[in-house]
């Protein structure tokens, strides 16, 4: 092998990344996963407190009468 083929890609090379460079560089390969990571904490929280709204009657569901039959005040039942 010649020593201009080994040497071939350090002539490319364009010396040392400014600071910006570097956190350019940092959030492009780990900004996704930290976004992804973020959607996945919310989505997760919000199912959970869903999951939770219907499991507990609210104190106003518990007080008022008839909410165990499924009938909204003020409109007859259907048939």
């Amino acid at each position: 092998m010649t020593t201009s083929l080994v040497l071939a890609p350090l002539a490319q090379h364009m010396g040392q990344l400014h600071a910006y460079e570097n956190y350019l560089v940092l959030a492009i390969a780990f900004g996704p996963f930290l976004v992804l990571g973020l959607v996945v904490f919310v989505v997760r929280r919000r199912d959970l407190a869903e999951d939770d709204d219907g499991a507990r009657p609210t104190a106003r569901e518990a007080k008022e009468p008839g909410a165990d039959t499924g009938v909204s005040p003020g409109r007859p039942p259907t048939t």
